[in-house]
């Protein structure tokens, strides 16, 4: 899919940067069309009253859907999700939620896509309320927008895939310039509180440094949480694919897929070419083999060198990274797919408590994240 085509999935607009030609011929070698399989599968246990309410995973979920939707073109794949979202959203754009915290924010990204895919307004109305949302969302001395309102100074890594994301595709689909400089503005000041010289960045940042896992020299948490990590390298992905091309915080995200690249480069595992839960720590004992990060960084890396962010030999990392992914997913006795592997939903914490979140099966998180993979190494 060329950027021109990708932007137009994302947003129905036109133009991006060129890209760089992917060598996927892994991927290409893969007989069966797994997207498809996991749509199928997921589609089949779940309707769209069943599937969950309002949370992240599903949103993300339904996210990875629409992109297999705009491959092939089956209509059920979109009505699925239309279905879903008129659970919340009434025939006046009405939609029930505060949004106080970031997380709550991720399945909004489906409404300008709504909105360009049926015409209808009240899509539109909807989004509305989380773009006015922004001004007044508390935020830390420097600009960055707390994790929730109940956890005041409070940056967490993946929090900015919740949001910025969506504020900078609605500053696209509706020329509002805000959303740019905000979502920029965020990636910015929390890789400058996350960052960690081994190419990673550290889960979470508190501002005053109250909280437990906040001592010390910086404020941040200690630990590499593998998700986290994942989040922000698809956040700062999706916000380039719209940004415009003479933004002066174009390079910064640039910046922020390079530091990453090196860092997952660095800790794959060379047997199995997925990332540790603990994305440093492959040797400690207890640690394990992540899915849903190591579809993330697999993602990251593909597209980074497609857009030509990256070094072209950053390819065969993301190829041996979607080998290892696929290695996780299989077709059960009732002929539907099972991705195993995948990090249950997880707060900030100590090592033992990374080390010891539940291994799941057919989580959103993982299937949301796989999709999303698998769309952009198979093309």
């Amino acid at each position: 899919m060329s950027p021109v085509t990708r932007r137009s999935v994302l947003l129905g607009g036109a133009g991006a940067m060129a890209a760089l030609p992917l060598l996927n011929a892994t991927a290409s070698a893969a007989a069966t069309d797994w997207s498809l399989e996991v749509v199928k599968s997921t589609t089949a246990r779940f309707t769209p009253s069943s599937i969950g309410g309002w949370s992240y995973p599903v949103g993300l979920y339904l996210y990875g859907q629409y992109l297999v939707y705009k491959r092939t073109g089956t209509r059920s794949y979109f009505d699925y999700i239309k279905t879903w979202m008129d659970r919340f959203v009434d025939g006046s754009g009405n939609i029930s939620q505060s949004f106080t915290n970031l997380d709550s924010m991720r399945c909004m990204q489906l409404l300008p896509i709504l909105h360009r895919e049926t015409g209808l307004a009240r899509y539109k109305t909807a989004a509305d309320k989380l773009r006015k949302r922004f001004p007044g969302y508390p935020r830390t001395s420097d600009g960055g927008m707390f994790h929730a309102t109940s956890k005041v100074g409070q940056l967490w890594g993946d929090g900015v895939f919740m949001a910025q994301p969506f504020i900078a595709n609605y500053a696209a689909a509706y020329n509002d310039s805000y959303g740019f400089d905000e979502s920029t503005k965020n990636m910015v000041v929390y890789f400058a509180h996350l960052k960690a010289d081994n190419g990673l960045i550290f889960h979470a940042y508190d501002e005053d440094g109250s909280e437990s896992w906040a001592s010390g020299t910086g404020h941040h948490s200690k630990f590499h949480w593998g998700r986290a990590i994942g989040w922000f390298g698809m956040a700062a992905i999706d916000i380039l694919e719209v940004l415009p091309a003479a933004h002066p915080r174009r390079q910064n995200l640039i910046d922020i897929v390079k530091h990453l690249a090196g860092g997952y480069a660095r800790f794959q595992d060379a047997a199995t070419g997925r990332w540790w839960q603990v994305v440093d720590k492959g040797t400690t004992a207890g640690n394990w083999l992540e899915t849903s990060c190591s579809a993330m960084y697999t993602f990251m890396l593909s597209r980074g060198v497609e857009r030509g962010y990256l070094d072209p030999s950053y390819q065969a990392v993301a190829a041996k990274g979607y080998q290892g992914v696929l290695a996780k997913i299989a077709l059960g006795s009732d002929k539907r797919t099972n991705l195993t592997d995948i990090c249950e939903g997880t707060n900030v914490g100590d090592l033992n408590y990374y080390l010891k979140r539940a291994r799941k099966t057919n989580d959103f998180h993982g299937l949301g994240a796989f999709l999303i993979m698998n769309e952009q190494l198979t093309k």
